[in-house]
């Protein structure tokens, strides 16, 4: 049986932040970068591993997730409704919140990577720059560039990304501690 997913504001956020459990579905260097108070980490890709967890902290109260803008914590919110999990997305994310002058915990160490929106369109600008360039020696090449330009128009239509889902697998964005940190999170959820 489907559960149902609600959306909730920042403003409605923010004086339930003690009362609910607060999922951050951005990779570990996006988190790190900065995120709400007491959010935990368990990133999008590694959501169905964290099922049973996270269906023991719904049992003891509600769950809200959060990404940077709101779409990946849509999608998290979606996989956990078909699992039987309720939970809220927060509209406008992360971003919104701090946009609202809301303040983000930084962990100490913790190093700043752009957020996942961001890194793809750059890794897509330059990837049709570089096919545009390449097809004045190669003829043809331009077709890269259009493939590119399908892939983010599939992108926008399903609400995924697979050059998102690639990129949140680079060192950059998995620091060597993410897997540790992850595991804690897991077992504090279960608790």
């Amino acid at each position: 049986m489907a559960a149902t997913t609600t959306s909730l504001t920042t403003e409605q956020l923010h004086p339930r932040l003690e009362q609910l459990t607060v999922i951050d579905v951005r990779s570990p260097g996006e988190y790190a970068g900065g995120h709400i108070p007491g959010a935990l980490n368990i990133p999008l890709d590694q959501l169905q591993r964290a099922l049973p967890a996270l269906r023991s902290a719904a049992d003891r109260g509600e769950l809200a997730l959060v990404c940077a803008s709101g779409a990946r914590s849509q999608n998290a919110c979606d996989q956990l409704a078909a699992a039987g999990i309720p939970a809220a997305t927060v509209v406008g994310g992360t971003s919104a919140w701090a946009q609202g002058g809301k303040p983000l915990d930084r962990p100490a160490g913790g190093r700043a990577t752009w957020a996942m929106d961001r890194q793809v369109r750059m890794a897509a600008g330059s990837l049709v720059i570089v096919g545009m360039l390449v097809d004045l020696a190669v003829p043809g090449a331009r077709w890269f560039s259009a493939a590119i330009g399908g892939g983010l128009v599939f992108s926008a239509l399903t609400n995924t990304c697979a050059m998102g889902n690639l990129l949140g697998r680079l060192p950059y964005n998995r620091p060597k501690h993410a897997s540790a940190d992850l595991d804690a999170t897991l077992a504090a959820l279960q608790k």
